[in-house]
C-alpha cells in the first residue's frame, strides 16, 4: 500500500487501520521507520512526528501478522509512504556577491553572466520553482534599465537601451540588487533572498577602422594589408559583406580579423569602397551588429587630357579686339580639383595665317578663346585652323578648333512689291490654302541668319486667321489660310506684312517702310448651316417621370441669323418630343430602363428660308432605376425530382434575380412558401440574399409531382413581390441491367425473367 502524507503535520496522525484474521494477535512494524512510525495492537499505523520530506522524501516499510508465539502469520506486505512537500525552505543565492564585467554596444539579449539560487523544496513542484528578478540598479540614468535578467535561468544581459547607451566613459560601474523568489515569484506567501551583483562596463572595441586610403594601380604584390577589426573576445569568426554586390569583390578578411585588398584599384572605374565586417559565433549567429568600412581610392596622374574631335566657333566680321569666340571643353578622368586634373592651354598653330599670324588668342586656364589682333573680314578668309595644346603636370593632348566667319547683319529685307492689290475669296474657302505669294530680297550672305526671312502679318488680322511660311531656299514667303474665314465677323481685312531677319541688326541700322508690304482681303458671304453650342447634349431623369416631363434643350445658332426649328430623328420608341421653337425636349411616352438605360436620338436643326441647310447633334438620356420589377427565377428549373420512398430529407437549391439594376453589394432577397398548407411538409431556407433551398420535412410523401410555390421579396422602395412555382417529382425509378450479346450491339429486353432491377 502507498500512503501521501504532507511533510510537517502535527504528531500522532493516524494513517490507517489494518486488520488481520486469527491467529494473529499484534503487528510487528519494520524498515526505515527512523523512529517515527509506529503501529498500536490494534492496527493502527500513526507517526509520532512531524515529516520531513528534506530528511526523506520516501519511507519503505514493512508490515507483518503475528500470532501470541511471535511467529508471521500474514505478511510481511510493503507499505510506502511517500512525503509530499511543503513550501518550508527559503530559496538561497550560492553567493553573497557576484561580478561580472560587459563591453559597451553589446548584443541586447545575450547573456554575460549568471547568478544561481537553491531551494530544498520539491523542484518539481511550485515550491522549489525560483524567479529571478532587478529589484535596483545603481546608478539609474534617466529612469531606464540598461540590464535585464532572465526569470528563470538567472542569466543577465544588456536592454534594448543599454546596448546604446552604456558607456564607460560616463558610467564603468553597476550595482544591481537581485531578488530570488519560490512559488514562481506569483505567491504574495513566497519566500525570497537577494544578493548583490557589479557589474564593470568595458570599452567596445567592435568598432568602424577609420577610413582607409589606398593609392589606384599599385604595382606591390597583393593582397596587401589595409586595416583590422577585432571582436570584444577571442574565437569570432569574421568575414565580408559585399554591400555593393560587385561581380569581382577585391577585400578578404583572415579570422585575425585583418582586412586585405586583394589587387589593384582604379579610381575612374570606383573611386570608393563600402563593405561590412561581421563577426560571428561559432553557430552562425552575429555577435553584434556588422561594421561599416570605407575605403577611399587615392588618385595618380594616369590620365592624359581629352578634347572633342574638333570644336567649332562662329565670329562675326565687325567683332572687335577681345571678343570672347567661346570655350574650347577638354577634360581629365583623374580627381576633379588635384593637381592631377589642372589643365593649361596654349594656343601652337593658327591656319592660314592670313591676313597675319597671331589673330587668336588661348586664356591659360579657362580655355576661351578671344580676337587677339583686329575685327575679322571674311573676304580676308572665311574659315580658320587652330591647333591648341593641352596639358596636366604629366601629359600634353592636341585639340583643334575650327574658326568660321560670319556676315554681319547690315542689310534690312526689302520687298520687291509694297501692295499686293486686292483678294476676294468665299467664306468657305479651304484651310490650308495658299492665297498669295510674297517675297522681299536680302543683301547679307546667302542661307545665314543675316539674310533668312521670316514673314509676320503685323495689321489686320487679330484672330490669326492667316499665316505665313517662308520657302528656306528662295525665301519667298506663302500666305495660307490657318483658320476659317468668316464673312460675319470681318468681312474686309486690310492686312500689313513685315519682312525680318532672325538675327539682330547691327548698331545703326534699322528696319524701315521697304520691309513692309499689305494687300487687301474680301471674304464673301456663303450660306452655313446652323451650329450647335455643343456636339452632344446629355440629360438624366429616372425611368418613372410623367409622360410630358422636361428633359433638357438644345442650343443652336444660324451664321446668317435666320430663324430655325428643330426636330428628333432616330426616336425609335416613340418616348420623346421636342418643341420646334425653343428646342425643349420633353418625354412622350413612359420610361423604361430595363428596356433601354442609355437612350440615344439626333436632333435636327434646319434653317427656314435660304437654302434649308441643316446640322445633327446628339442627345443622350440616361434613365435611373426605379424598383418597379419583381423578383424571379434566375433560370427555369425543370426535371428535378426526389427517388420514391424517401430515405431522409431532400433538398435543392434555387437562384432569384429581378431586372431591376442591381447594387454593388448584390440583391438581398427575402424567401416564403407561398401556402401556409404546405408549411408541415415543406421548408424555405434563406443560403444568401440571391439564393435559398427548398427541402422536405419529412419522408412520408406520396409518389407524384408536387407544385410548390415561392413567395419571393426585395428590399427595394417600394418593395416588390412576386410569387414563382417550383416542380418537384417525387418518383420511383428503376434501373436495368443492360447485356451484350457477343458481336451484337442489342440491348437484353427489359420483360425477360433475367431483367433484375439495380435500385428502386
Amino acid at each position: 500500500m502507498t500512503f501521501s502524507i504532507f511533510e510537517g503535520q502535527e504528531s500522532n496522525q493516524i494513517i490507517f487501520q489494518f486488520k488481520a484474521n486469527s491467529p494473529a494477535v499484534k503487528f510487528k512494524l519494520t524498515g526505515e521507520t527512523d523512529g517515527i512510525f509506529m503501529i498500536g495492537g490494534d492496527g493502527l499505523l500513526y507517526c509520532t512526528k512531524a515529516l520531513d520530506r528534506e530528511t526523506r522524501a520516501v519511507h519503505h516499510l514493512q508490515l507483518a501478522a503475528l500470532d501470541s508465539q511471535g511467529n508471521v502469520v500474514e505478511g510481511p506486505v510493503p507499505i510506502t509512504i511517500e512525503v509530499k512537500d511543503i513550501n518550508d525552505n527559503r530559496p538561497t543565492f550560492l553567493q553573497s556577491k557576484y561580478e561580472g564585467s560587459v563591453r559597451q554596444n553589446s548584443r541586447p539579449g545575450k547573456p554575460f553572466m549568471y547568478v544561481n539560487a537553491t531551494d530544498l523544496d520539491d523542484p518539481n513542484t511550485l515550491n522549489g520553482q525560483l524567479f529571478y528578478q532587478i529589484v535596483i540598479q545603481l546608478p539609474l540614468v534617466n529612469n531606464v534599465m540598461y540590464f535585464q535578467i532572465n526569470n528563470k535561468t538567472g542569466a543577465i544581459s544588456l536592454t534594448q537601451e543599454g546596448s546604446q547607451e552604456l558607456d564607460p566613459a560616463r558610467n564603468s560601474f553597476y550595482n544591481l540588487v537581485v531578488s530570488v523568489k519560490d512559488m514562481g515569484g506569483q505567491n504574495e506567501n513566497s519566500f525570497s533572498h537577494t544578493t548583490s551583483v557589479d557589474i564593470t562596463v568595458r570599452e567596445n572595441i567592435w568598432k568602424a577602422p577609420e577610413q582607409v586610403e589606398i593609392t589606384e594601380n599599385s604595382t606591390e604584390p597583393h593582397p596587401i594589408k589595409i586595416t583590422q577589426v577585432q571582436w570584444n573576445d577571442p574565437g569570432a569568426y569574421y568575414s565580408l559583406v559585399n554591400k555593393e554586390k560587385l561581380p569581382q569583390f577585391p577585400f578578404s578578411i583572415d579570422q585575425e580579423g585583418n582586412i586585405y585588398v586583394t589587387q589593384p584599384l582604379d579610381r575612374e572605374e570606383k573611386e570608393s569602397h563600402l563593405f561590412y565586417a561581421t563577426a560571428k559565433d561559432e553557430s552562425g549567429k552575429l555577435l553584434a551588429y556588422p561594421v561599416e568600412v570605407h575605403v577611399k581610392v587615392v588618385d595618380i596622374n594616369d590620365n592624359p587630357p581629352i578634347c572633342p574631335a574638333t570644336t567649332v566657333f562662329e565670329v562675326q566680321e565687325n567683332e572687335i579686339v577681345g571678343s570672347s569666340i567661346g570655350y574650347l571643353s577638354a577634360s581629365d578622368m583623374d580627381e576633379a580639383n588635384t593637381v592631377n586634373s589642372i589643365l593649361k592651354y596654349k594656343l601652337v598653330d593658327q591656319s592660314p595665317k592670313v591676313p597675319s599670324d597671331g589673330l587668336f588668342l588661348i586664356e591659360e586656364y579657362e580655355g576661351k578663346v578671344q580676337l587677339g589682333k583686329r575685327s575679322l573680314r571674311k573676304q580676308d578668309n572665311p574659315q580658320y585652323n587652330l591647333t591648341v595644346e593641352v596639358a596636366d603636370k604629366d601629359f600634353q593632348t592636341l585639340c583643334f578648333v575650327q574658326v568660321h566667319v560670319i556676315d554681319i547683319n547690315d542689310q534690312i529685307p526689302i520687298f520687291k512689291v509694297s501692295d499686293y492689290g486686292n483678294m476676294t475669296l468665299p467664306e468657305d474657302t479651304a484651310i490650308g490654302s495658299t492665297i498669295l505669294v510674297i517675297e522681299a530680297t536680302d543683301a547679307d550672305e546667302p542661307f545665314t541668319g543675316s539674310s533668312k526671312i521670316l514673314y509676320k502679318i503685323v495689321e489686320g488680322d487679330p484672330e490669326g486667321r492667316l499665316e505665313v511660311v517662308t520657302d528656306p531656299q528662295t525665301n519667298a514667303g506663302y500666305v495660307t489660310i490657318k483658320q476659317a474665314l468668316d464673312f460675319e465677323a470681318q468681312p474686309v481685312a486690310n492686312i500689313v506684312f513685315k519682312a525680318e531677319n532672325p538675327e539682330p541688326l547691327v548698331s545703326g541700322v534699322s528696319y524701315n517702310a521697304s520691309s513692309y508690304a499689305s494687300f487687301r482681303l474680301t471674304v464673301t458671304d456663303v450660306n452655313e448651316a446652323p451650329v450647335f453650342s455643343q456636339r452632344i447634349f446629355q440629360a438624366k431623369v429616372s425611368e418613372d417621370a410623367a409622360v410630358g416631363t422636361r428633359l433638357g434643350n438644345v442650343t443652336a445658332r444660324d451664321p446668317e441669323g435666320l430663324a430655325m426649328r428643330y426636330s428628333l430623328s432616330g426616336d425609335k420608341r416613340g418616348w420623346l418630343k421636342i418643341d420646334s421653337v425653343t428646342g425643349e425636349i420633353f418625354s412622350a411616352a413612359p420610361l423604361d430602363r430595363e428596356t433601354e438605360s442609355l437612350y440615344r436620338v439626333r436632333v435636327v436643326a434646319t434653317e427656314i428660308g435660304g437654302s434649308a441647310l441643316s446640322s445633327v447633334a446628339d442627345f443622350h438620356l440616361a434613365l435611373t432605376d426605379v424598383n418597379d420589377n419583381p423578383p424571379r427565377l434566375a433560370k427555369e428549373y425543370t426535371g428535378l425530382f426526389f427517388c420514391h420512398p424517401l430515405s431522409a430529407a431532400e433538398s435543392l437549391t434555387f437562384e432569384v434575380t429581378d431586372d431591376d439594376q442591381q447594387s454593388l453589394w448584390r440583391s438581398q432577397f427575402t424567401f416564403a412558401l407561398g401556402r401556409e398548407s404546405l408549411k408541415n411538409d415543406w421548408q424555405v431556407s434563406k443560403i444568401n440574399g440571391t439564393h435559398a433551398r427548398l427541402s422536405t420535412k419529412h419522408t412520408r410523401f406520396e409518389e407524384g409531382v408536387y407544385e410548390i410555390p415561392i413567395l419571393l421579396s426585395d428590399e427595394g422602395k417600394p418593395p416588390m413581390q412576386g410569387t414563382v412555382s417550383l416542380s418537384a417529382g417525387i418518383l420511383a425509378v428503376v434501373f436495368y441491367r443492360m447485356k451484350k450479346d457477343e458481336g451484337k450491339g442489342n440491348v437484353e429486353n427489359p420483360q425477360s425473367p433475367e431483367a433484375k432491377p439495380l435500385r428502386s
